[in-house]
């Protein structure tokens, strides 16, 4: 049985890693990531989570270009923006933690170390305390990412530390080679291992994005899609937008029965206070 609870999509417009070159509608600039935010919001999405880039389209955690790119979308709709404070690899912590400055109602929130590919994705204790107390000082909702099971723990101790507050919000990543596979078995295993009353989504990569999302769907959870985690609509066609990776998780919504949640639904179902 479908659980009756609205689902929320996240749409990630745009990450840290995909070029123009591997996918040509990639919004890139302020104007273009605001404009594929409002898209994506008409089409069914509550949440962008949003990576900034540079005028040369490299990654950026620059502060003022994500306050150009937050004013912008707030300027068309009411979707709420999540900032990444992972950023891109290379980027030092003083840098990933530039978004939380412009006080958003939602950012992410890492909670380990982990294999990115060819590259280390660095999250000592230190830095995630770090973004978790500034995140809470702030009163931003965390999405606690997880790329492996130990980052649940180290979300857990959060909580016994007093920095985090339940009901949590999990988003797994799943299918990051070096990190914990996009198979079904990993997702239910995931879900099984979080405390009863959190929320989570789920982000499958790649190939794994179509089937994660679906069975995520049927279990009550959540579902993230978006030219940050995958660029094709099907084997080998390119996605015309993130709006239609939004566009066909509506439809299986539907299909299954779940009805999707506006933003304010979405700030209900999480705890976000405006």
């Amino acid at each position: 049985m479908v659980d009756t609870q609205k689902l929320i999509i996240t749409a990630a417009v745009t990450g840290a890693e995909v070029t123009k070159k591997q996918q040509p509608n990639l919004p890139i600039t302020p104007d273009e990531i605001a404009e594929e935010a409002y898209r994506c919001y008409l089409s069914g999405a509550s949440i962008v989570h949003v990576h900034a880039r540079d005028p040369e389209g490299k990654p950026t955690q620059s502060l003022e270009i994500y306050r150009e790119i937050k004013e912008k979308i707030e300027a068309k709709c009411n979707i709420i923006v999540q900032p990444s404070t992972g950023g891109a690899v290379w980027h030092t912590v003083e840098e990933r933690i530039q978004p939380l400055y412009l006080n958003p109602e939602m950012a992410t929130l890492s909670t380990g170390t982990c294999n990115f590919g060819k590259d280390i994705f660095a999250n000592p204790e230190e830095y995630i305390e770090r973004f978790a107390l500034e995140m809470k000082k702030r009163g931003i909702k965390p999405e606690i990412e997880v790329f492996e099971r130990g980052m649940i723990e180290n979300a857990l101790r959060l909580v016994k530390k007093g920095i985090l507050e339940p009901p949590l919000h999990f988003d797994f990543v799943m299918g990051v080679p070096g990190a914990i596979p996009g198979n079904i078995q990993d997702l239910v295993y995931l879900v099984n291992c979080i405390p009863p009353g959190s929320t989570w989504s789920v982000a499958g990569i790649g190939r794994y994005e179509l089937p994660l999302a679906v069975h995520a769907i049927a279990m009550g959870g959540h579902v993230r899609v978006g030219f940050e985690d995958n660029i094709y609509y099907r084997k080998g066609e390119l996605a015309k937008s993130n709006a239609q990776l939004v566009e066909r998780i509506v439809r299986i919504a539907k299909e299954l029965g779940r009805e999707i949640a506006t933003p304010d639904e979405a700030r209900e179902i999480l705890g976000i206070r405006r």
